[in-house]
């Protein structure tokens, strides 16, 4: 027995009915909540006891093959063979279809080519295309009747073998088998005399039609699944690890967490790790969609899949497996293409009623026509074209074509869409909280600006203040020594732990640290000229003034950078309907400077955790549909209490598990890029469901009435199933807004 998730490949489905058939039979399963998506072909189980060897049989009690996927076959078992690519068994099937039914169709439309006993021909030339090509349709219909359900497969099987079984009845029985028969095509059904029509050429078209949309659907599937598939093979297959000194080439599997590695220039990092000495810049683009390499040294963590462009690094494995960064990003790509939204949880229920009452009305169709005396020839066209053009396969592949192909498109651009669900939260934001630090600005300090005494030189003042400083941990501190090239030694070092620090550089005492500290525990302050200019340099952030033996030397500026983006990504939350508000545990002057900076209007500022939590409720309290964008722990509650929340990709695991959507890149403009794709995506979604709707309301009246060919219904159909799969690729041409880092 398992605890919690199993996923399940399943084999044998044919339509979105045989995926609602599945879900209805493992849910009636106790403790079990599964999902099951007709585009990806897998099952979600989640249960607080699972026994997959249950799962399967219940799958298989259903009339259907689930198998569990390679990388979750217990050890020492065989994975599951796989069979011939689906893509290239159908392809084989259509083809051949198509080069005996092409004859048929000319025969049956053109009198000039039906010479003496050429119906005979056409029987021979469509019985391999009526069995063997329309099989895959006649035995799922099989499986579906013996479990006493029917399904889109039913409606298209006893069209097909409802026009082939009058067919071999008027050939054999009636008048259709006498030589010099001919026939002509309509568009339109119209009455006929007695058995001396056939409708070979229905059996045989309607076969290669349905066959070219299910392999439509089939190589969308394939497209959209690239994205994964080149996801799961970005990662290293060996390791170079240290053991007492020795390298040795060993599989990335075989790495454990405290291992050591050397990475050399062009080689992929293999596993999540901090990096022990050296210094290079790793191309992360393949997780991230940024353009511009990372710039790491000894103390910085890399990520497993992300390739070394520059100097030697030696590594500290820190997560491998199931842990790692690309694991937990193939997860979430998995629970988005395989979770469901409501729209398409409609579409399931309606495609499994659609079926049985479709059959009715073909029912209905057949007797009406007899009873008001129209021919038995018309009736029997009413009744399949019927049949034929009610099969709903557009509506069961609205929702999950589109969700496959717009999650798809998001992980190539760095956007980690969790689910459907948050597809429709989009619809409604009218709300965007923006997290500060991290979030708005790039959570590293930095010198933003200085003011130095009279007759002081601005490099000798960070010269000194970087001297003294170097020997401090603190992020100001380390923001200041970065901020020269040239840092000197310093000794007699003494910290002030929230004042400052001293110490002995180049002969002299520099102290640096609050500019109270320096006027109450050294005598130091600026002149009157200076004071003005250090009270405004304040407004620009943390100040630390300087001094050397008892003088001002100067005071210099060190804050919180704001992000090159974010104002630009502000703009543009506005553009989308989406009012922006800045929340943050810093002070009111620093927040209020931020939001300066990047054109924020509402500021929550010195706000905890818990009053982060507040705000969001407050906001949804008045009506407000709430995105939240945050990176930290601290953030995590407010994540998972708004609306949609999303993660930006650089933050905590804690921040990110409570996302709906993770920025994988940590730009603010791919945020906005975020919110532009799941509307489209949603979008799509919806025109695919209005058309799938709309085709069949408006399509069976006609079929009904006698106005419409099987041949013309065949067709029909299959192009309205391609046309919500081309609607849905079409999502594959969406492209960042220009200024990000993420390549188009």
């Amino acid at each position: 027995m398992s605890t919690g998730d199993v996923e399940l490949d399943i084999a044998g489905m044919t339509c979105a009915s045989c995926a609602t058939r599945i879900e209805r039979k493992l849910n009636k399963l106790p403790g079990v909540e599964a999902t099951v998506n007709y585009a990806t072909e897998k099952a979600r189980v989640t249960a607080a006891e699972v026994d997959p060897a249950e799962l399967i049989a219940a799958v298989e009690a259903a009339g259907y093959r689930a198998t569990l996927p390679a990388s979750a076959v217990p050890d020492g078992e065989e994975p599951p063979a796989e069979g011939m690519d689906e893509t290239r068994a159908l392809r084989r099937r259509l083809l051949i279809a198509v080069a005996l039914a092409l004859p048929v169709a000319a025969m049956s439309m053109i009198p000039a080519l039906q010479f003496t006993y050429w119906q005979w021909l056409a029987l021979t030339l469509t019985a391999p295309v009526a069995v063997w090509g329309a099989w895959p349709f006649h035995r799922a219909a099989a499986v579906n009747a013996r479990h006493g359900a029917a399904t889109m497969d039913t409606l298209i099987s006893l069209g097909v073998i409802a026009s082939f079984g009058w067919s071999l009845y008027a050939l054999f029985l009636g008048g259709a088998g006498m030589p010099g028969m001919t026939m002509s095509f309509t568009l339109f059904g119209a009455p006929a005399a007695g058995g001396h029509e056939i409708y070979l050429e229905v059996a045989a078209l309607v076969t290669v039609f349905l066959l070219a949309g299910r392999y439509a659907e089939a190589r969308a599937r394939k497209v959209s699944g690239e994205a994964l598939h080149a996801l799961l093979e970005m990662g290293a297959t060996s390791a170079n690890r240290l053991t007492d000194g020795r390298e040795e080439a060993v599989p990335v599997s075989r790495l454990v967490v405290g291992d050591i590695v050397v990475v050399r220039p062009g080689e992929k990092i293999p596993s999540d790790g901090l990096v022990l000495t050296g210094s290079s810049a790793v191309d992360a683009g393949m997780l991230t969609g940024e353009s511009l390499p990372l710039e790491v040294s000894a103390g910085s963590r890399v990520v497993g899949a992300t390739i070394n462009v520059g100097g030697r690094l030696t590594v500290e494995i820190t997560r491998v497996g199931a842990d790692t960064e690309l694991a937990r990003i193939r997860r979430l790509m998995e629970e988005a293409q395989t979770g469901k939204a409501d729209v398409q949880r409609l579409a399931d229920r309606v495609s499994a009623v659609f079926v049985p009452v479709v059959i009715g009305l073909a029912v209905l169709a057949f007797i009406g026509w007899l009873v008001a005396g129209g021919s038995l020839e018309l009736a029997f066209t009413a009744a399949v074209a019927t049949l034929i053009i009610a099969c709903p396969c557009a509506l069961g592949l609205a929702t999950p074509t589109a969700l496959l192909v717009g999650t798809g498109r998001g992980s190539q651009l760095g956007i980690l869409i969790r689910g459907p669900q948050a597809l429709e939260q989009t619809r409604t934001l009218d709300t965007i909280v923006l997290d500060k630090t991290g979030t708005v600005t790039t959570g590293v300090m930095s010198v933003v600006d200085a003011v130095v005494a009279p007759g002081v030189e601005r490099i000798d003042l960070f010269r000194l203040a970087a001297g003294v400083e170097s020997a401090s941990e603190h992020p100001i501190a380390r923001a200041i020594a970065a901020a020269t090239d040239a840092v000197p030694d310093v000794t007699d070092f003494a910290s002030d732990s929230g004042f400052g620090v001293r110490g002995t550089v180049d002969g002299s005492v520099v102290v640096a640290g609050r500019p109270s500290w320096l006027s109450e525990a050294w005598a130091i302050r600026p002149g009157d000229d200076q004071s003005a200019a250090v009270t405004e340099l304040g407004r620009r952030g943390s100040v630390v003034a300087v001094g050397r033996d008892g003088a001002f030397l100067g005071a210099i500026a060190v804050a919180d950078t704001v992000k090159r983006t974010s104002a630009e990504a502000v703009a543009r939350f506005r553009a989308l309907g989406l009012e922006p508000v800045l929340l943050t545990g810093d002070n009111e002057e620093t927040a209020s400077r931020v939001a300066a900076q990047v054109g924020i209007d509402t500021v929550h500022a010195a706000v905890t955790p818990a009053g982060k939590l507040d705000v969001i409720r407050g906001l949804r309290e008045e009506g407000h549909a709430v995105a939240m964008v945050g990176d930290g722990v601290n953030d995590a509650a407010a994540l998972a209490a708004a609306d949609l929340g999303i993660a930006m990709g650089g933050g905590t695991d804690a921040a990110i598990a409570a996302s709906d959507v993770t920025v994988v890149s940590g730009d603010l403009l791919v945020v906005a890029d975020s919110v532009r794709l799941a509307r489209r995506t949603l979008g799509t979604i919806k025109g695919n469901l209005v058309w799938a709707f709309a085709y069949n309301v408006a399509a069976i009246p006609l079929a009904m009435a006698g106005l419409l060919n099987p041949l013309v219904a065949a067709a029909a159909m299959a192009l309205s199933s391609i046309f919500v799969v081309g609607n849905s690729l079409r999502l594959r041409s969406f492209r960042p807004a220009p200024g990000s880092d993420v390549p188009a």
